[in-house]
């Protein structure tokens, strides 16, 4: 195994447990590590530190472990045994009382597993990698699932084309890692919190929904009864499943992926709402906002894609945010509810809250914070690990 030596005085992030070795803090290299190695990390003394993923780029290791283990199938079996053991506590996982057959299973650093996401669709497992070490490792993470999940499980998907970085030598075909016999499926019903929705993990986006706005779709739901509705960049419909379970009177989706838009109606359908209750427009959402005539919703739901992907792209993103939202609060109705959310990890809670107050004092109206919204528990965060925390959201009042 090779050994990263750290300079002089580097050591401290990694003492608070942190999970990532920047490029800077390295003083020597021995051996010759190929990008998905795990590496040993010491201090500039000769104190072992960490186990990790060597990576090239400014994160150099993403760290597995702070102990001197060995990361082989019993260290993935512990790792995703402790995380099944999360989901289980936070009343997600294995709990046929609550209604709800998905959830995420590994939430990358959150579960101490940097680089990973796995996604839990009633007997599915989807996974991604982003990092090279993770999708090396994919074999091995696909026989821990079936060993902690047993006969529960149906499939292990690898989605990680899109996601793992673009290197020579790594075959980035999405595909099967495991099948049930029998099981031939491309998608799977599932439900939350007692509302169904078909989950396609092969053409969907990300792993085929978006689980991380459970508690802020319940939400919605509970906001919803009596109004209209109106969900921008609604994907397959989430929001708006939820509005009409809680009362809406018409709810509208908008989405520019015809896919998404054909999967929003199956949903509609799928859980007995009448089409007079639902609309769907296949269009840009941002100019379908604007050219919305005033006061026509009661409620409008702004949660766009990720504005800023890094940190360069973070002074467009804010003017992105500020006229999106300023879009949404000067149209929604007096008495209305904008709920506007960022999913850039980029943008922090406050510079996101600095860009929402900015649209409304442009839209001249009193707006009041009703709620501040946040990712679910199964989207764990590490305490030593805050960047984790990428989800971000507002209710707001507007009259």
């Amino acid at each position: 195994m090779s050994k990263i030596i750290l300079k002089r005085g580097r050591e401290d992030s990694l003492m608070r447990f942190h999970p990532w070795v920047f490029s800077g803090a390295i003083a020597q290299i021995i051996g010759e590590p190929a990008e998905g190695d795990v590496v040993s990390v010491f201090s500039s003394d000769g104190s072992f530190l960490a186990a990790g993923h060597y990576q090239i780029g400014s994160i150099a290791v993403r760290v597995l472990s702070f102990e001197s283990d060995i990361i082989n199938e019993e260290f993935w079996h512990e790792r995703l045994s402790k995380a099944l053991e999360v989901r289980i506590a936070a009343g997600l996982a294995r709990n046929t009382g609550t209604g709800t057959t998905c959830y995420r299973l590994v939430h990358g650093e959150g579960d101490g597993l940097p680089g990973l996401i796995v996604d839990y669709y009633d007997g599915v497992c989807v996974m991604q990698a982003h990092s090279v070490g993770m999708f090396r490792a994919k074999k091995q993470i696909s026989e821990a699932l079936l060993s902690i999940y047993g006969d529960e499980l149906k499939a292990v998907y690898d989605k990680s084309s899109g996601t793992a970085p673009f290197k020579a030598g790594l075959e980035l075909v999405d595909g099967y890692m495991y099948r049930k016999e029998g099981f031939s499926d491309e998608e799977q019903e599932v439900s939350e919190n007692g509302n169904r929705f078909i989950v396609n993990w092969t053409e969907g986006q990300k792993t085929g929904f978006f689980l991380d706005q459970r508690d802020n779709r319940a939400s919605v739901g509970r906001y919803s009864k009596g109004r209209k509705v109106l969900n921008l960049f609604c994907y397959t419909g989430g929001f708006s499943i939820y509005a009409l379970a809680g009362g809406a009177v018409h709810v509208d989706s908008v989405d520019s992926s015809a896919k998404a838009m054909t999967l929003v109606d199956r949903n509609v359908a799928l859980n007995g709402f009448s089409p007079d209750m639902h609309t769907s427009y296949c269009c840009d959402a941002i100019d379908f906002l604007k050219n919305s005539p005033e006061d026509k919703y009661d409620l409008i739901i702004v949660d766009p894609p990720a504005f800023a992907k890094h940190r360069g792209a973070l002074d467009n993103a804010l003017r992105a945010y500020r006229r999106l939202n300023a879009a949404a609060i000067s149209r929604v109705a007096p008495g209305g509810l904008v709920f506007t959310f960022s999913c850039s990890q980029a943008v922090d809670k406050e510079a996101f809250a600095l860009a929402v107050f900015s649209a409304a004092a442009q839209s001249g109206r009193r707006v009041r914070i009703l709620d501040r919204l946040n990712q679910p528990a199964d989207h764990s965060v590490s305490i030593y690990h805050p960047e984790g925390e990428y989800l971000k959201g507002l209710l707001l009042y507007v009259e």
